[in-house]
């Protein structure tokens, strides 16, 4: 009887995991630590990722990027749950981007040039 209660509660659990991955949303408005806001939604067939820059802060605040203020700047594929990869336009230029949505109040954006140069910074939801 324990073994078989044993063997539930695991299949249980295991089941459970997905759908908690898959109940994570990363719609609404998000900060890191130096001030800037992007606003994700989902968008296109529902599993496609969109970003808006609404502010930007710290060495990247620089008037090419502050031309970019309201306008989508991150667009990203569904490629496993709460991972999305595509591209991010900053600097003048689009880089490699993805971002995961690391828990509920929590993403991280990686963006890559030349598939080398990586750089990842973590966000809060706002």
């Amino acid at each position: 009887m324990m073994k078989s209660f044993a063997a539930a509660a695991t299949i249980a659990a295991l089941l459970s995991v997905p759908a908690l991955a898959q109940d994570m949303d990363p719609s609404g408005t998000w900060v890191d630590q130096w001030g800037t806001t992007f606003t994700f939604e989902l968008c296109g067939d529902g599993t496609q990722l969109c970003g808006v820059l609404n502010d930007i802060q710290g060495d990247s605040r620089t008037e090419e990027n502050l031309q970019l203020v309201g306008q989508e700047v991150v667009q990203g594929d569904l490629v496993a749950p709460n991972t999305w990869e595509g591209n991010i336009g900053l600097n003048g230029t689009n880089a490699t981007a993805t971002v995961e949505q690391t828990g509920p109040d929590t993403l991280t954006i990686t963006g890559c040039q030349a598939a080398i140069l990586c750089s990842s910074i973590d966000y809060q939801r706002s």
